[in-house]
């Protein structure tokens, strides 16, 4: 079976899994406490799988959009457990990991992920239900305003803290939001991950690298909030 770590810090969400073991997984919501909580939370995650690091087959992890100190995180993290033991690593999106929540746990088929960035804009891509109910992406990645966004007349389903930031943008008799997938939980990379590590979609350490999607990523922060 193959063993995949997966983890993530890019929002105010920390989670790992491991992909053999998705009954042991951890999500909490933590804002400003990754960098100390995430070391000591996978060597939890692999005890309880009881799998060392040398066993793994490589290293997925959250490459953003999301916060610029989490996204860091979750990259420096990635990295250096990926360097100490030779393992490959493989970064996907974070609203891709929402919208995969989705489709494994709802009967849709077209699902709008977001997450609040703050400065009065949102983080936004478009998927479809793809073959093996994997998430596909239908749109690009993007941050803008909500009043700037070119929604799709689709039926969809809206999830992510984006969503309920703004959702008098998102109050379309096609859209129904969702108030339970708010944030990205690093179980629900395990299919993607998986695909990529097959078809050898993979990454060296020293190449992992963070997706801020913002050009600018110096904003303030809120209190509480990374």
């Amino acid at each position: 079976m193959t063993k995949i770590l997966l983890l993530d810090a890019a929002t105010e969400a920390l989670s790992v899994a491991l992909s053999c073991d998705l009954e042991n997984a951890h999500f909490e919501v933590c804002p400003q406490q990754h960098s100390q909580k995430m070391l000591p939370l996978i060597d939890s995650i692999l005890n309880k799988g009881n799998v060392s690091l040398s066993d793994l087959d490589a290293i997925a992890f959250g490459r953003g959009p999301g916060s610029f100190t989490g996204v860091r995180v979750g990259v420096s993290v990635t990295q250096g457990l990926s360097f100490a033991a030779n393992l490959p690593v493989i970064g996907i999106s974070n609203l891709q990991i929402m919208a995969q929540q989705a489709f494994d746990s709802l009967d849709v088929d077209y699902v709008i992920a977001t997450i609040d960035a703050r400065m009065g804009e949102v983080y936004y891509a478009e998927f479809k239900r793809g073959e093996n109910d994997l998430a596909e992406f239908a749109s690009s990645e993007q941050v803008l305003k909500p009043q700037d966004l070119q929604l799709p007349s689709i039926d969809a389903l809206v999830v992510g803290t984006g969503c309920q930031t703004y959702s008098e943008y998102f109050s379309a008799d096609n859209f129904t939001i969702n108030n339970d997938i708010t944030l990205p939980n690093a179980r629900f990379m395990a299919k993607q991950a998986e695909l990529e590590l097959a078809q050898g979609n993979t990454v060296a350490a020293a190449d992992a690298q963070p997706v801020y999607v913002r050009d600018t990523v110096t904003w303030k922060k809120l209190p509480g909030r990374e």
